[in-house]
């Protein structure tokens, strides 16, 4: 029994559908990684601790500490983080053999013309397992090998094993499986799908169920208490559910457990604000999440943040890769493009179109930033259509998504997120000292 199929049809429909070269067959590859080995988890505490935003001399610092633990020099450390903007957490993986799920072509004489020419048992076996296996029709693994051996006759050479045969569709077949894994996160027609680090997924239900904490250096200078322009820091949370900007924090500090903390404060609590923030409608967010999803800076794998989570009874968890924070990188990029770019200072994101001197421009002082700010989130971004239910405004969909009344959470319940940790050295008399005092 023979294939219908010639040589060329055979090479062409499985070079379109595997994304093969018509020397080097290679099975595409759609990894999708559960589980990291000690030093792919080594080498992502490292990028996690380097993507934290910081000055160049701390950040050169943070390079020569990782580099001298790896045992290796800081270009290549440096290279690194480059690899994993790039590539995500394939960065972080044990690279694999270049020649892995390449098939080597057996060679046999053409009767016709006397020629050696080469046979790809790889695409033959593939396009035969397909058609075998289109519409109505379906045919096994072993069934397949019927179907070599005649063509092995045929061309007579010798055919390749069965454990081969099955090494190659188990290459593609895994392959889809893994493809039909990457795809399950994100939308899922109306159900949005997250994926953690730890290979959860978080199925996004509803608003208040997931909500989504980041940090970014605002594109613009303001005056500090001196009256030196500086850039301050954005915090930000967002419900995953209605893209809503659920609570902010703006400040000069830097990004830290403490500055997460006062976010999720905000977000949490009822907001109100005295008329000179003109305000056309409440802000109207609150509640607590059952899910806050953060990248893996180290103020969002904090002590401090564990115990917010626990007693306000809420689960903390990390992207597995950085396009999982959607939501969050697309209202920053929102921000600097419809609010920030028209304010005086202005500096934008992108150092290369960034205009000469735009600290000599900066006019503002950080509270009068801060009422900017929330009147643009009040007034336009949270009402603006939901981009996959533009019949709804984000704050519309937060409130017609919300299974239940919002968890109303007292004011003083929530002074664990004004706490600054500290370690204190406990002294052999049984004493500690804070703040030039003695305990």
């Amino acid at each position: 029994m023979t294939s219908s199929f010639s040589e060329e049809e055979i090479n062409e429909q499985v070079s379109e559908e595997l994304d093969i070269n018509s020397s080097d067959l290679s099975v595409q590859k759609h990894e999708v990684l559960t589980s990291l080995s000690e030093s792919a988890q080594l080498k992502l505490e490292a990028i996690e601790d380097l993507i934290v935003p910081c000055d160049r001399s701390t950040y050169g610092e943070k390079l020569r500490k990782w580099a001298e633990k790896f045992g290796k020099s800081v270009r290549t450390v440096q290279r690194l983080v480059k690899k994993w903007e790039k590539r995500d957490l394939l960065a972080v993986t044990d690279a694999a053999r270049d020649d892995k799920d390449v098939f080597r072509k057996a060679k046999y004489c053409d009767p016709k013309t006397g020629e050696e020419r080469e046979f790809d048992w790889a695409a033959f076996v593939v396009s035969t397992y397909r058609t075998g296996n289109q519409g109505s029709q379906r045919m096994s693994r072993s069934q397949t090998m019927i179907r070599v051996i005649a063509k092995a006759k045929e061309l007579g050479i010798k055919p390749i094993s069965h454990m081969t045969a099955y090494r190659i569709l188990n290459a593609v077949l895994s392959a889809e499986k893994d493809k039909q894994k990457v795809l399950r996160t994100g939308w899922r027609d109306s159900q949005i799908v997250l994926k953690t680090r730890d290979g959860k997924e978080l199925d996004v239900e509803g608003a208040n169920d997931v909500w989504q904490e980041d940090h970014t250096r605002a594109g613009i200078f303001v005056k500090d208490p001196q009256g030196k322009p500086r850039r301050p820091w954005l915090t930000k949370v967002t419900d995953t559910y209605a893209g809503c900007i659920m609570g902010i924090r703006l400040g000069f500090e830097a990004p830290s457990a403490q500055v997460t903390a006062l976010a999720l404060r905000h977000a949490i609590l009822p907001k109100q604000y005295d008329p000179s923030y003109k305000l056309y409608t409440e802000w109207g967010t609150y509640g607590v999440p059952r899910h806050l999803l953060t990248d893996g800076g180290k103020d969002f794998r904090s002590n401090h943040l564990k115990q917010i989570a626990v007693h306000l009874s809420f689960s903390t968890h990390l992207r597995a890769y950085p396009s999982v924070g959607g939501v969050e990188e697309r209202g920053f990029g929102t921000i600097n493009e419809e609010f920030f770019c028209t304010l005086p200072g202005y500096c934008g994101s992108n150092v290369q179109d960034r205009l000469k001197d735009p600290e000599k421009d900066a006019l503002f002082t950080l509270e009068e930033l801060e009422r900017l700010l929330v009147a643009y989130i009040v007034n336009r971004y949270n009402q603006k259509p939901y981009p996959k239910a533009p019949d709804q405004t984000r704050f519309q969909r937060w409130q017609s998504g919300l299974p239940l009344e919002p968890r109303l959470v007292p004011e003083r319940e929530l002074d664990i997120c004004l706490l600054r940790q500290a370690r204190r050295s406990i002294y052999s008399g049984g004493y500690i000292k804070l703040a030039t005092w003695t305990y």
